[in-house]
């Protein structure tokens, strides 16, 4: 009598275990910061601004759920092309039980603006593109899923106010 409760009961494991979650209803983004991180000096003495993102994702779901990707897509405002993507394992296999949040993830692109005026000079040039960000999110085999969009704000971040 024990072996057959046991089976499908480990059958009924497995399949929760292995089950595809809906990201884009269990978690929520939260505690958003945008804006443009000062990468510093590169080539020719040139300063470097690209798009960020920070982020947290907050299970409000009633169930723990694990290993979930996020990855995002930085397009200057009013073209349809990429300008830079950035991928990261948002939830490890340990998961984010019900109700909790993860911890700041910050998401940039590799991609921005260089010049050699002043860093907040740069964001006043009249050449200056503003961006926008697109979030997806995907749980196992699921297709991606777009989770949220969110405007670059024109300020300028620094390593400290990232996090």
């Amino acid at each position: 009598m024990a072996r057959r409760l046991t089976l499908p009961l480990l059958a009924a494991l497995l399949l929760t275990a292995c089950e595809s979650r809906e990201v884009e209803k269990d978690l929520k983004i939260v505690a958003v910061n945008t804006g443009w991180f000062v990468v510093g000096i590169v080539g020719g003495g040139m300063n470097k601004l690209v798009p960020s993102i920070s982020l947290e994702l907050e299970n409000v779901s009633a169930r723990d759920i694990q290993s979930v990707q996020l990855n995002a897509v930085f397009k200057r405002v009013g073209e349809e092309q990429s300008w830079g993507e950035h991928f990261v394992r948002a939830i490890d296999p340990s998961g984010l039980t019900a109700g909790a949040r993860t911890k700041g993830i910050v998401l940039r692109s590799s991609l921005g603006y260089t010049g050699d005026q002043a860093r907040s000079q740069m964001l006043q040039n009249r050449e200056f593109v503003d961006a926008k960000v697109e979030i997806f999110g995907k749980h196992g085999s699921r297709t991606w899923v777009k989770m949220g969009e969110f405007p670059i704000d024109r300020r300028l971040l620094t390593q400290s106010s990232t996090r």
